[in-house]
């Protein structure tokens, strides 16, 4: 089992990224609405505010997708991101990582 992370800077791709993990049968996935530290130092940080034009063109907020997924579902789910998303090493497109989990409780049990 891996927890695939997923912080997406393109979040007007939500929604076709969602639907391409129901493609591969990834069936479950929890979002959050999150906001990153560039944005954080350059607006609400009054000593850092000159930073501003470092992080033009940063989106405010972004949002972070969890799914606890299969070893099997690893690459087929990068390979739909790269897909969906270009190229993840652009700026501001986002960052995508999974990590081994040693137990998990509380799935259905397609998962």
């Amino acid at each position: 089992m891996k927890l695939l992370v997923l912080i997406l800077n393109k979040v007007e791709k939500l929604e076709e990224v969602l639907e391409g993990f129901l493609e591969i049968g990834i069936t479950g996935a929890t979002i959050i609405d999150s906001v990153g530290m560039g944005h954080i130092l350059s607006e609400e940080v009054p000593i850092f505010a000159g930073l501003r034009f470092i992080f033009s063109g940063a989106k405010p907020s972004n949002k972070i997708v969890l799914s606890v997924i299969k070893g099997e579902k690893e690459e087929p789910a990068i390979h739909m991101l790269k897909t969906i998303l270009g190229d993840i090493d652009n700026p501001g497109t986002g960052i995508v990582f999974t990590l081994p989990l040693d137990r998990v409780e509380g799935l259905k049990p397609e998962i």
